[in-house]
């Protein structure tokens, strides 16, 4: 399999220095619906998982705890850089999803946006969340996926094998995944390029 947690270090990793003129303006208006359904409330422990440069920063209440991570070390010096810059008190680390190393029900929210479709093993990540997330807490989602009624078809799994070594998964389904990694869907709503891009906003069930 091409998609690997090495191979996205190494290829997050060339994008870093680019990544803001793909990612800012594209999908600034799909983070700020997704970080507006949530419930927030002054003093709550954000984390969020697979940063990249940190572009949801601008985003968050200014009273809340922010925690921040990434597989790329360079990405997580340019969100380093973009949290100094808003003059935000930012915990940025470089970290694996799939292996949070932070102890069990300690945030309030975790936010995962443009992440389920690249890491190798969603599955993983989203279990990572749940364990991390504090009873009644929220899970933050944002990413394109697949139709949830029906399995991606041979063309776009054939597809995938090149979408996914370079850019992202294109099969994935947010309702079966979230699902079988124990949240309840509490919204789900197209937020860009039609149906394709969704914010899901769900707690742990």
């Amino acid at each position: 399999m091409i998609n690997t947690t090495a191979w996205n270090r190494i290829r997050y990793g060339l994008y870093a220095p680019i990544y803001d003129l793909v990612a800012d303006r594209t999908f600034r208006r799909a983070r700020q619906l997704s970080l507006d359904a949530v419930a927030w409330q002054p003093g709550m422990r954000v984390l969020l998982v697979g940063a990249g440069t940190g572009l949801d920063l601008p985003w968050l209440p200014g009273d809340v705890e922010v925690h921040a991570t990434d597989l790329s070390p360079r990405m997580v010096g340019r969100m380093q850089e973009r949290a100094e810059q808003l003059g935000r008190n930012a915990t940025c680390r470089v970290m694996d999803a799939e292996a949070l190393d932070y102890p069990d029900a300690h945030f309030d929210v975790v936010v995962m946006h443009l992440i389920l479709a690249v890491m190798p093993r969603p599955e993983r990540g989203l279990a990572e969340a749940r364990r991390v997330l504090a009873p009644g807490g929220q899970l933050c989602v944002m990413d394109k996926f697949q139709c949830d009624e029906r399995p991606a078809g041979l063309l776009r799994r054939l597809l995938n094998v090149a979408t996914s070594a370079v850019a992202t998964d294109i099969t994935r389904q947010a309702r079966p995944l979230l699902e079988q990694a124990g949240f309840a869907i509490e919204r789900d709503r197209p937020v860009m390029l039609g149906s394709l891009f969704r914010a899901l906003l769900a707690r742990p069930a």
